[in-house]
């Protein structure tokens, strides 16, 4: 019998791998997944670089062609940067333009001022779910840092009090929401529908901020009571301009596009007709690249113009904030590629074959390596797209409702217990001052708490509906 990995070809081996073979491609995923995290975690290797090398390794224990893994890795990271790139590139085109006119601060001072001390939790906890929508969770954690370090020096509160809520508005939006790289990414290897899982993500996202958040930041503050530190606290964006655009018309631009993906799958469910002309256009202005692409040109209009941008200082702009993102389209596609290999060399029917025997949940079982490969990696990007790859073929049988919320029960699984091989660790610990011990005590626990509850959510609205 040819070794398993001869199989190598663009679908899965037709023949059942046999027992022997199953033991082979499970010992390579094991070995592939091995190396990607001694390079990220033990030599400090770019994400990039580990997941190309481990890819290759995987095809390599998996005794396939060298040529046909190369060939299996390329492949998917070309169709994975066609599908996400672009989406993620006007994501963060619409995120800069937020926070450089000074939009996402007005949406801060507005909600501020009408929020009282028994509940500025919960309205920052509303600030970072809007402002995340479009926001990377570093970018967003940069922005509200001025605002968390203000509010708790100036109103006496705790700073873990009205700290928690905002990290956890961000992070529960880059772990479920799309335009978010790590669920667009999921999306894509699991072919969800975007709309649905979207509308769904919300749905998951709503109650478990509000448990990961204001719920939990009495606890936290309790545990970790510290003063908020001065040297850390950057200038606002907004500093510098004479005006900004309104309160109303940001966060109309900032729901732009969700409003047209969500519409587009109300058609699809209410009409359910591929000829009806209601349909066909909302397929096209609600599939995401014109929803992305109709919120950045608005935002042009709305967030610059209102701000006084001149044409270069939007062109400007505009530049910028792709550079960011270079590396992350990178680790998307490269993990993109990983997948494809784990595909060909025939895992996806391995793991077809076992669960067939198991009674554990299918989303049960993504939630589970999401995490054994969040706690490896540190990355939640780099944990989404290889556990959407593994889990996959499982979504062969599904509804769009249940792919949808495959893909949510990886996301959950993806953020995690944080801890210090996580940059996200680092960058709260620094800006709020902790050591290690009270890092771990708030922002890891809430991380977990955010897995373990968005996790608990997916599965019992898998059966539900």
């Amino acid at each position: 019998m040819p070794p398993v990995g001869a199989h190598i070809l663009a679908a899965a081996p037709a023949e059942p791998i046999t027992s022997a073979g199953h033991a082979q491609l499970g010992l390579a995923v094991l070995v592939g997944i091995g190396v990607i995290v001694v390079l990220i975690g033990s030599f400090k290797l770019h994400a990039f670089l580990s997941l190309t090398i481990g890819s290759l390794v995987l095809g390599a224990v998996a005794a396939a062609p060298l040529d046909k893994a190369i060939a299996s890795f390329t492949s998917g990271l070309g169709s994975t940067v066609a599908g996400v790139g672009v989406l993620i590139a006007l994501g963060a085109i619409l995120g800069k333009l937020l926070a450089d006119s000074g939009g996402a601060d007005q949406i801060v001072d507005t909600i501020l001022a009408k929020a009282s001390n028994r509940t500025m939790p919960w309205a920052m906890a509303l600030i970072a779910g809007i402002i995340g929508l479009p926001l990377f969770f570093e970018v967003g954690v940069v922005l509200l840092i001025p605002v968390v370090l203000l509010v708790a020096k100036r109103g006496n509160h705790s700073l873990m009090r009205v700290g928690i809520p905002a990290l956890a508005g961000l992070s529960v939006m880059h772990g479920l929401v799309p335009p978010h790289p790590g669920p667009l990414a999921a999306i894509d290897s699991i072919h969800a529908d975007l709309g649905i899982t979207l509308a769904l993500g919300v749905v998951v996202a709503i109650p478990t901020l509000v448990i990961a958040g204001p719920v939990f930041s009495r606890y936290a503050a309790r545990w970790v009571d510290i003063a908020p530190p001065t040297t850390l606290t950057p200038e606002r964006p907004s500093d510098d301009l004479e005006r900004r655009p309104s309160f109303g018309v940001t966060v109309a631009t900032i729901m732009l596009p969700v409003v047209l993906m969500l519409g587009k799958a109300l058609v699809d469910i209410v009409v359910d007709d591929p000829e009806d002309h209601v349909q066909r256009v909302a397929d096209v202005v609600g599939s995401p690249l014109i929803a992305l692409l109709s919120a950045v040109i608005v935002a042009m209009f709305t967030l610059g113009r209102a701000a006084g941008f001149t044409r270069d200082r939007l062109a400007g702009t505009v530049e910028k904030s792709l550079l960011p993102i270079a590396g992350i389209l990178l680790i998307v596609g490269a993990g993109g590629g990983f997948k494809q290999t784990l595909i060909d060399v025939g895992v996806g029917r391995m793991i077809l074959d076992v669960s067939d025997s198991w009674s554990v949940s299918p989303l049960l079982l993504a939630w589970l390596i999401a995490v054994l490969i969040r706690l490896a990696t540190g990355s939640a990007t780099v944990a989404t797209i290889s556990a959407a790859g593994l889990v996959a073929p499982l979504a062969a049988d599904m509804t769009d409702t249940h792919t949808a919320l495959l893909v949510l029960a990886v996301g959950a699984g993806s953020l995690f217990f944080s801890h210090v091989n996580d940059a996200g660790f680092w960058l709260v610990k620094e800006y709020f001052g902790m050591t290690v011990g009270q890092t771990l005590k708030t922002w890891s626990a809430m991380e977990t708490l955010i897995s373990a509850t968005a996790g608990g959510f997916v599965l019992l609205l898998s059966l539900i509906i």
